[in-house]
């Protein structure tokens, strides 16, 4: 993957994630039972998820900032726009579900490292050029995320299409 050489090239602190972790997370739902979890799926089944369309990576950032870094992450230079609404489409389906409603606000972004404990990364983050590497999202993929000592692991349990 273009984006993994390129990040290889850098110098990240902290656990690198691995490929096969990368994604944008638009509502985490926690520990939910089956019947939640199935209200959830309804509601993103009974409505429009809109078309496919196009992300583009840009800069990397920080969270909660540079200065005291805990996660390294790579922003959005294309496509911030519908994954916002894509977002609000979880985020209205998990409420309708009686799930309560998520408190941090919606911030697009691919996680590339968790830093323990917080580091400053400025000099990373203003030295590193944009990436601008660009691909077709034509789906959205609900996960089971798994915790163990080896860090997170996913498993795919919904795949929803996007329209062409």
């Amino acid at each position: 993957m273009a984006l993994a050489d390129r990040i290889g090239r850098f110098d990240l602190p902290g656990k690198v994630a691995p490929l096969e972790n990368w994604h944008i997370t638009f509502r985490f739902l926690g520990s939910v039972g089956e019947v939640a979890y199935e209200r959830v799926l309804a509601e993103l089944d009974s409505v429009d998820l809109g078309r496919s369309f196009q992300i583009g990576l840009g800069e990397l950032g920080a969270f909660p900032q540079p200065r005291k870094a805990t996660v390294i992450w790579m922003g959005l230079s294309k496509g911030a726009e519908r994954l916002h609404e894509l977002a609000e489409i979880s985020e209205e389906a998990a409420q309708a579900a009686g799930l309560a409603p998520n408190e941090r606000p919606f911030r697009p972004h691919l996680t590339l490292s968790r830093v323990r404990p917080a580091q400053d990364v400025s000099r990373l983050v203003e030295g590193a050029p944009a990436m601008d590497i660009e691909w077709r999202c034509e789906s959205v993929v609900i996960y089971r995320s798994h915790l163990g000592r080896g860090g997170a692991s996913y498993e795919p349990l919904e795949t929803l299409l996007l329209s062409r």
